[in-house]
C-alpha cells in the first residue's frame, strides 16, 4: 500500500491537527514535489507529455494496458461495475511495467448512489443527498473509510469524489442539472462539513480524494456533458460554491478537478481551459496540490470546435496537471487517442503555444501525487 506523506498531511489535517506535526507532514509534500520537479526535468517532451495523461478504460478490459505503462501515462479512469478479482495484481504488474516502476494515478468515480463503479468489489453506498440528510460527518467518514478501503484493496489509489457543489435540488443528475442527489446539501456550511468528512475517511484509507468541481457547479443552468454551461456569477460563488472548497483546502485537500462550465464574472472559457479559473484556485485559494481536468469530451468542449488533443493543450497551458478524457470503448481506442493528444502536446511545446517550464510543472505534480519520491542525488564536479 502507498505511503506517501502527502496522504499524512490529508490524514493530519483532515483530523485537525495543524500544528508542528501538521506543518512537517506539508513541508514533506513540497519537498516531494521539488523532487518530481527534479526527476522530470530530465524527462522528454513526449515522456512529459504523457504523464500528463490518463487512460480511459473499462475495468473489465485493464489485462490489455500494458502499453500504456511501457509508454508511461500517468493514469489510469477505471468505468464499469464489474473488474476482475485480481486487479490490484494487475495494477502492480503495470506498475513493474512502467519506465522508473512509478505508482501511476488508478482513479474512478465512486460518489455513491447512482454514480458508482466496481461495484462487485467495492459494493454500495447512498448519494451524497442522502447521506448529507440522514447521516452525520461521523458516519460519513466511516462510510468513506468503507469505501476507501475497498479501493485500496482493489488497486485503486484515486476517488473523483467527494462532489463538493452546493446544490439542493433533490432530483436525478441529468441534461438539466448536473448535481441533483450528487450534493450533500444545498446548504453551504453543511455541504463543507459533509463533504469534508467523507474526503478525511478516504484519507484514512490511504485513499487521494479529487474533489470537485471547481469553483461548485451547484444550481448552474445545464450539465456540460451535454453542452456549454454557466455557474453561478463569480461574486455569487463567494458565499455559495466556494465555500466548501475552502473548507476542503483548510483540511488538507491534495487534488482539485476543474469544471467544464464558464463562471460569469470571472471568465467566459470552461474552467478547466480558463487561466483566470485556475489563476483563482492557485493563487486566490492557495492550492499547491494536482489539478485535474474534468473529461476533455465533454459537450461543453466540443461545443468550442476544439478536438479533445487541442483541448488537452489549452487546458495544460492554462495550468491543469491530469488530463481525462472521452469514455473507453476499446483500450486500443483510448491508446490511439492518447497518442494523438501527447502528439498534439509536444506540437505545442514545439510551437509555442505550451511553455516547456508549464509541461514539467504538470508532470512533477502527477509524479508527486502518488509516489513518495527521493531527490536525484547533486552532481558533483571536480577540478585539478
Amino acid at each position: 500500500m502507498w505511503t506517501s506523506r502527502v496522504v499524512g498531511t490529508l490524514v493530519l489535517l483532515a483530523s485537525g491537527l495543524t500544528g508542528a506535526a501538521g506543518a512537517s507532514e506539508s513541508r514533506s509534500a513540497a519537498t516531494n514535489l521539488a523532487c518530481a520537479t527534479q526527476i522530470v526535468a530530465s524527462w522528454t517532451t513526449t515522456q512529459l507529455a504523457n504523464e500528463t495523461i490518463a487512460i480511459p478504460v473499462n475495468a473489465s478490459n485493464i489485462g490489455g494496458l500494458a502499453p500504456a505503462a511501457r509508454a508511461g501515462y500517468g493514469g489510469y479512469l477505471l468505468f464499469g461495475s464489474t473488474a476482475p478479482a485480481s486487479m490490484a495484481q494487475i495494477f502492480a504488474t503495470l506498475q513493474r511495467e512502467r519506465p522508473g516502476h512509478y505508482q501511476s494515478i488508478v482513479m474512478t468515480d465512486e460518489e455513491g448512489g447512482g454514480v458508482e463503479r466496481l461495484t462487485n468489489l467495492v459494493g454500495s453506498f447512498p448519494w451524497a443527498h442522502t447521506m448529507g440528510s440522514n447521516l452525520n460527518p461521523s458516519q460519513i467518514t466511516a462510510t468513506g473509510l468503507r469505501v476507501g478501503t475497498a479501493l485500496a484493496a482493489a488497486g485503486v489509489n484515486t476517488d473523483l469524489a467527494p462532489v463538493l457543489d452546493v446544490d439542493g435540488r433533490a432530483q436525478d443528475p441529468g441534461a438539466a442539472n448536473p448535481d441533483g442527489y450528487r450534493s450533500f446539501s444545498g446548504t453551504p456550511s453543511i455541504a463543507a462539513a459533509d463533504a469534508t468528512a467523507f474526503m478525511k475517511g478516504l484519507a484514512e484509507a490511504h485513499v487521494l480524494s479529487v474533489v470537485k468541481h471547481f469553483p461548485g457547479l451547484g444550481y448552474s443552468n445545464r450539465n456540460t456533458d451535454y453542452g456549454p454551461a454557466a455557474t453561478l456569477s463569480w461574486a455569487s460563488l463567494q458565499t455559495s460554491g466556494l465555500v466548501p472548497f475552502r473548507q476542503a483546502l483548510a483540511n488538507g485537500a491534495a487534488a482539485v478537478m476543474m469544471s467544464n462550465a464558464r463562471i460569469p464574472g470571472l471568465t467566459s472559457l470552461p474552467a478547466g481551459l480558463s487561466p483566470a479559473a485556475v489563476q483563482a484556485l492557485r493563487q486566490t485559494l492557495g492550492f499547491k496540490g494536482l489539478i485535474v481536468t474534468d473529461s476533455l469530451g465533454a459537450g461543453a468542449i466540443s461545443a468550442l470546435h476544439l478536438s479533445q488533443p487541442a483541448a488537452a493543450v489549452v487546458a495544460l497551458a492554462a495550468g491543469d496537471d491530469l488530463i481525462l478524457f472521452g469514455s473507453p470503448t476499446s483500450v486500443k481506442a483510448s491508446l490511439a487517442l492518447a497518442a494523438q493528444m501527447a502528439a498534439a502536446i509536444v506540437n505545442g511545446v514545439t510551437q509555442g503555444s505550451l511553455s516547456k517550464s508549464t509541461l514539467i510543472a504538470a508532470a512533477a505534480q502527477d509524479l508527486a501525487a502518488r509516489n513518495q519520491l527521493t531527490c536525484p542525488a547533486p552532481t558533483t564536479t571536480t577540478t585539478s
